[in-house]
């Protein structure tokens, strides 16, 4: 039956797509639909904390529609391959503009405002740019308070990693320069979506797959330490591994009812 489903699932989006080359407006409608569970499963990760889930579901959902319109069929991706990086990178590229700010105390925030306003001022009076004492001077305060505040300001206000290191033209990109891309990133979301995946199997799933590769059992040892043929150990686990690729890697289907 699952497999029925999916096969179904594939034919009906294949035409969706062709509809939409055709510029079928309402097939981008229905394949937002069809793939909105994979939104929701994303948006979800990094909700509750940081964000309310309601707004990480927008951003993703933008990343599902961006996904779409820049999809490509023809070129033999699956759309899922293709959407999950698309709408995890909306969803970072969010958290980090909205969310991951450096904050500094309230105090230094306001001392860094009264610099900044002073700055300005003292520049046009004096027609240079005003030393640290000369600022400590007009706001009547220590010159290391000026630094303090003028270094937190400093601190707080992110550099671009594509920004060159040097001001001349040939200077290479920060990003080159520091650290280098962790796989282990990858690793902790996979697993945690495995983990996830599992939870949705029936006990009887979960077993046969730990003897399969938790305890690497052959098929044929599976049968008979569970009583059971080798074709019913081999549908099972069959079964077991596609509904784990459905929670994984794409949406639940939809458009089944009454089936």
């Amino acid at each position: 039956m699952g497999r029925y489903i999916g096969t179904e699932k594939r034919s009906r989006e294949a035409e969706l797509w062709r509809r939409l080359d055709e510029g079928d407006g309402r097939a981008r409608e229905e394949l937002v639909d069809l793939h909105m569970q994979l939104a929701r499963r994303l948006a979800r990760r990094y909700a509750g904390v940081l964000e309310p889930y309601d707004d990480l579901l927008q951003v993703a959902c933008l990343g599902l529609l961006n996904a779409i319109d820049r999809f490509d069929p023809a070129a033999g991706t699956p759309f899922v391959g293709f959407a999950k990086p698309t709408i995890l990178g909306e969803l970072k590229r969010h958290l980090r503009d909205k969310v991951w700010t450096v904050r500094i105390p309230r105090p230094l925030h306001d001392r860094a405002g009264e610099i900044d306003r002073v700055l300005e001022k003292l520049a046009g009076e004096l027609g240079h740019s005003p030393s640290v004492g000369e600022i400590a001077e007009r706001l009547d305060i220590d010159q290391m308070e000026v630094l303090e505040a003028l270094e937190a300001d400093r601190s707080r206000r992110m550099v671009s990693l594509d920004a060159p290191t040097s001001e001349t033209e040939g200077g290479a990109p920060r990003v080159e320069l520091i650290g280098a891309e962790e796989p282990d990133f990858a690793r902790i979301e996979d697993r945690a979506a495995t983990a996830f995946a599992l939870g949705t199997l029936d006990h009887g799933g979960r077993e046969l797959l730990w003897l399969r590769f938790g305890e690497e059992l052959s098929q044929r040892q599976i049968a008979e330490r569970v009583g059971r043929s080798q074709m019913w150990v081999s549908r099972r686990l069959q079964t077991a591994l596609e509904h784990l690729r459905d929670q994984i890697d794409g949406p639940e289907p939809v458009g089944t009812e009454g089936r």
